[in-house]
């Protein structure tokens, strides 16, 4: 089969690889429909994610067919349409018992680590891929969800909404700040609109993400290369900044942002993968009483989310900009990683 092949910091390939076996009695064989590129893809590329071996198929985001099923699995059949979860997760271990899949202890890739697609074994932007744990770990997908919606329910929805909306404990009334326009911050401006805000307030140096975070559920969007963009947000509270600053980039100076705009009593909810050590202001932070929360998402909120797709409740259908073949995957990576120059949000690959 074909597959994206990581082949070191800046280099990967869309080559020839052994088709995936049945490993485990509670695996799945599932033939890719659609694919996506996420920015952690990116961040693997650039060498931020040093876990990653060399030859490893990328990609952690998939909707597909069942092909071949495990003996251990019966609440899955061959035909099945199937959203694969970007965290992958046994549902027996201490962790899983209390919904923590991010750290799913079975030692399939790492013990620990539940994000193993496309990180610790072979991922999704393939031809076929094997699902592990694949009733606790895939989700059948209802008639009337398309490629395009189902797609954004593997990862970047329920990371906006958990490590966003529900780590940075939005509430009915709040004015909740996302810096970061890309698809991530936008996931968490849409899903905290589920909360009752009073103000979403997207913030960004993209005039085109901005303008489009208007359709996702912002009431206003700031320039952060304006000189005087911190005063315009805090022109939108009532002077002593926000309720919940939301990071969705990743580097250190959208995280300081978050810091300088978070109210005393606030919640700063991190979602950013951080390939370099961000500064903390502890001298000027430790007397306002915030919380600072980071994490990586367990997808415990896939199946409701994905109840709310389906009766279209979410405006998700305008995620995807553009769609490629597979066999064009690397133009699809030349479109997302200059994702400012084509105007894109999320590829689909199909």
């Amino acid at each position: 089969m074909k597959a994206l092949v990581y082949k070191g910091p800046g280099e990967k390939s869309w080559e020839e690889v052994p088709n995936p076996q049945i490993q485990q009695p509670t695996d799945v064989i599932v033939k890719m429909d659609a694919t996506t590129i996420c920015g952690t893809d990116l961040h693997i590329l650039k060498g931020d994610v040093p876990a990653v071996q060399v030859g490893r198929v990328l990609g952690h985001e998939g909707i597909g067919v069942v092909t071949e099923i495990g003996s251990g699995v019966t609440q899955l059949a061959v035909g099945d349409r199937v959203i694969l979860a970007c965290v992958s997760s046994c549902g027996r271990c201490t962790n899983c018992r209390i919904g923590l899949y991010s750290h799913c202890l079975n030692p399939e890739g790492i013990a620990g680590i539940g994000w193993i697609f496309g990180h610790m074994i072979d991922g999704t932007q393939a031809e076929y891929v094997r699902v592990p744990f694949a009733e606790n770990s895939a989700y059948k997908l209802p008639d009337g969800v398309t490629d395009a919606e189902g797609i954004l329910l593997s990862d970047i929805l329920p990371t906006g909404f958990e490590i966003g909306v529900q780590y940075g404990r939005v509430k009915p009334g709040d004015v909740v700040a996302v810096v970061g326009a890309g698809p991530v911050g936008l996931s968490a401006v849409v899903t905290s609109r589920l909360y009752g805000p009073s103000k979403v307030i997207a913030i960004d140096l993209d005039p085109a993400r901005l303008a489009r975070a208007k359709s996702f559920g912002a009431t206003d969007t700031v320039n952060s290369g304006d000189s005087d963009w911190k005063e315009q947000v805090f022109a939108l509270t009532d002077g002593s900044g926000v309720d919940v600053a939301i990071e969705a980039v990743g580097i250190p100076r959208t995280f300081t942002m978050a810091t300088e705009l978070v109210r005393p009593g606030g919640n700063i909810a991190n979602i950013g993968v951080h390939g370099e050590s961000v500064d903390l202001a502890l001298n000027e932070l430790w007397i306002k009483n915030i919380t600072i929360s980071t994490g990586l998402v367990n997808t415990n909120t896939l199946g409701m989310l994905l109840k709310l797709v389906a009766e279209h409740s979410l405006p998700v259908e305008q995620f995807v900009t553009h769609e490629f073949a597979f066999d064009k995957i690397m133009e699809a990576y030349d479109v997302f990683g200059n994702a400012g120059k084509h105007d894109a949000l999320k590829v689909l690959i199909h």
